[in-house]
């Protein structure tokens, strides 16, 4: 992958955690503030970088060149580090949760928005999955007409994300730039990712698979949506946000929102649904992020964004520190072996995504890993699965020693059933 100046982050990210030298005592008020301060922090990082990749695509849709493309792509790449890391505050936080289809939401049948190889998709039972909008600017749907001559936010929003109540039609969120950006993969498990052409955002003779204009006209009313979505989440974290009152109003329940976030990303969301279920599957088009093959920096993130939590730390992407009374010191004071443990737990879960990476740069790309009969590819991806499961036992164990109750955490057929994935 190509070097992004926010991705040098990660060097300093995957250092392990050291525990503190003396045992800090911390009150549950304390480590829900630290929580809320970290959520705010990520969530503006995540609202600035989108700016930023808002303010690349300007650029290029002004004057359309293949450098003006890579640095939008370049731009989306680092726009992905702060966000990935806020997705621990899912499962949760039911505000996160109702709000997240609108910006993460994947797998999507790109052929809704824009031209694809037909062979190449899966919405054979989704009546809109080659719809194709930016080809269309008129349609049907629901038996009425909708009049698409003009692509805009209510248009994506209101109309089309989620269409006919079918999870695939995502026509929001970074997934939807992310197409509109490389276009599909059609490398299979070999090398390679989406290669769209710049010309496909042309004007005149020098545009390609025409429609340049609407297509121009969906990438920024997208990325315009991208941008108030994220701006929205910030808010709710701030002092007098919705979010961190929520959180703060019963501590124990809060307590049991950032277990109930970390536990469920760990184990049903990222070692189930985004790791273990795309190896079982050999299937490349169940990466999170399969048209730029960037998915093994995402999957590193959310790990880094689980430990950031439990330890109560946060690099943002200037390069300062948010930093307080963290879920550890509770933990500790209840049990300190645990405490040592779950430490370990999640920088060997960090170090194993690491590895992913590593690989990944160095030439495997994740849709090869999942290659069938990739040896290699397997153990890779097998030892981050088997390093957040293992989290996730400490993690249940944390919440048993803290004597919060009732905590219910995300499974995964891919990880519970495993044959239940064939039928």
């Amino acid at each position: 992958m190509r070097p992004i100046s926010p991705l040098l982050l990660a060097a300093a990210i995957a250092l392990p955690v050291s525990a503190p030298l003396t045992a800090q005592a911390a009150t549950p008020g304390e480590v829900l503030t630290t929580y809320a301060d970290i959520a705010e922090a990520a969530y503006a990082d995540a609202h600035s970088s989108a700016e930023t990749l808002q303010a690349a695509i300007e650029a290029f849709l002004a004057a359309p060149s293949a450098e003006g493309l890579e640095a939008a792509r370049t731009a989306w790449r680092a726009a992905r580090v702060p966000y990935m890391q806020t997705e621990v505050f899912r499962f949760g936080n039911a505000i996160v949760d109702d709000w997240e289809g609108r910006v993460n939401a994947w797998p999507l049948d790109e052929g809704l928005i824009d031209y694809v190889a037909r062979g190449y998709v899966g919405g054979d039972d989704n009546g809109l999955a080659d719809l194709n909008v930016v080809a269309n600017p008129s349609f049907t749907l629901g038996g009425e007409t909708v009049d698409a001559a003009t692509i805009d936010a209510a248009l994506l929003q209101d109309v089309l994300h989620e269409a006919d109540d079918v999870d695939a039609n995502v026509a929001t969120g970074y997934h939807a730039v992310e197409f509109l950006l490389w276009g599909q993969d059609l490398n299979g498990t070999g090398p390679g990712a989406g290669d769209r052409p710049w010309t496909d955002y042309a004007q005149g003779e020098a545009c390609t698979n025409d429609n340049c204009d609407r297509r121009a006209e969906y990438l920024r009313a997208a990325t315009g949506l991208l941008v108030a979505d994220l701006a929205e989440m910030a808010g709710h974290w701030t002092e007098e946000g919705e979010a961190r009152a929520t959180l703060m109003a019963d501590e124990r329940a809060g307590l049991a929102s950032i277990l109930t976030g970390m536990g469920s990303l760990s184990y049903g969301e990222l070692a189930g649904e985004r790791i273990r279920l795309g190896l079982l599957l050999n299937d490349p088009e169940e990466e999170q992020d399969c048209f730029s093959d960037n998915t093994p920096w995402s999957h590193f993130y959310d790990g880094v964004g689980i430990r950031n939590v439990y330890v109560g730390t946060y690099t943002r992407i200037d390069g300062s520190v948010v930093s307080g009374a963290g879920l550890d010191t509770l933990v500790a004071a209840a049990d300190p072996a645990l405490d040592t443990a779950l430490r370990g737990g999640l920088d060997a879960s960090v170090a194993a995504l690491q590895t992913m990476v590593d690989t990944a740069e160095g030439g495997m790309a994740y849709d090869m890993m999942l290659a069938p009969g990739n040896a290699e590819g397997e153990t890779v991806i097998m030892a981050a699965v088997n390093a957040l499961v293992a989290q996730t036992r400490d993690i249940e164990r944390a919440i048993t020693a803290l004597g919060l109750d009732g905590v219910s955490l995300e499974g995964s057929d891919s990880l519970d059933n495993p044959s239940s994935v064939f039928q």
